[in-house]
C-alpha cells in the first residue's frame, strides 16, 4: 500500500492529507492547539482515529502514539551530536536510514520490512512516500513519519 503524505500549501497549524496511490484521501492530519504537537489522525469518513501527542516536559523530544484512545508506543529522541536516532517502542518496530535525508525505513524485530518512508522532490509542498507493505500497519506506520516530522519542525 502506498500513502502519499502532502503538506497543505496554507495551513496555520500542521495539516495533511493523505492519499492513496489512485489520489483518493485516505487520512486526513489536523494539528491543534495545544503544548508541544497534537496531531489528530481522521480517516476518510472525517472520524478520528488517531494521536501523534508531544509531550512537552522531558529533556529530549518525545511523542506519544495513540489509536483512538488507547496508547499503541511512543518515539523518543536520542541524545546524540551529529546523526539524529530515535528510539521507538510501538510493534517492536526499528527504524534504519537517514532522518535528515528523509530516507528509511521501518522493519520488525525480526528484520521484516514495515514500511519504507521518503521525500518526493519538486513539488509546492513537502511530499512524503510511505510504502507499506502490510495495509494493516498504515496507521502506526503514518504516526511514526508524523512524529520524526513534528520533531524536525520543532528544531527549525
Amino acid at each position: 500500500m502506498r500513502l502519499l503524505f502532502k503538506q497543505r500549501l496554507f495551513s496555520w497549524f500542521d495539516s495533511y492529507d493523505i492519499y492513496d496511490e489512485n489520489g483518493n484521501t485516505v487520512y486526513t492530519v489536523e494539528g491543534k492547539l495545544a503544548w508541544g504537537h497534537c496531531l489528530h489522525i481522521l480517516d476518510a469518513h472525517g472520524e478520528h482515529i488517531g494521536t501523534v501527542q508531544e509531550r512537552v516536559f522531558t529533556l529530549l523530544p518525545k511523542f506519544e502514539l495513540y489509536i483512538r484512545d488507547q496508547y499503541v508506543g511512543c518515539i523518543q529522541k536520542q541524545f546524540t551530536f551529529f546523526q539524529p536516532r530515535f528510539d521507538i517502542d510501538c510493534n517492536g518496530w526499528q527504524v534504519e536510514g537517514s532522518f535528515l535525508e528523509w530516507d528509511y525505513s521501518v522493519r520488525e524485530a525480526c528484520g521484516a520490512l514495515v514500511a519504507t518512508i521518503s521525500k518526493e522532490l519538486f513539488h509546492w509542498t513537502d511530499t512524503y512516500v510511505i510504502d507499506v507493505m502490510d495495509p494493516k500497519d498504515a496507521l502506526c506506520a503514518l504516526m511514526l513519519a508524523l512524529a520524526i516530522d513534528a520533531e524536525k519542525c520543532s528544531r527549525n
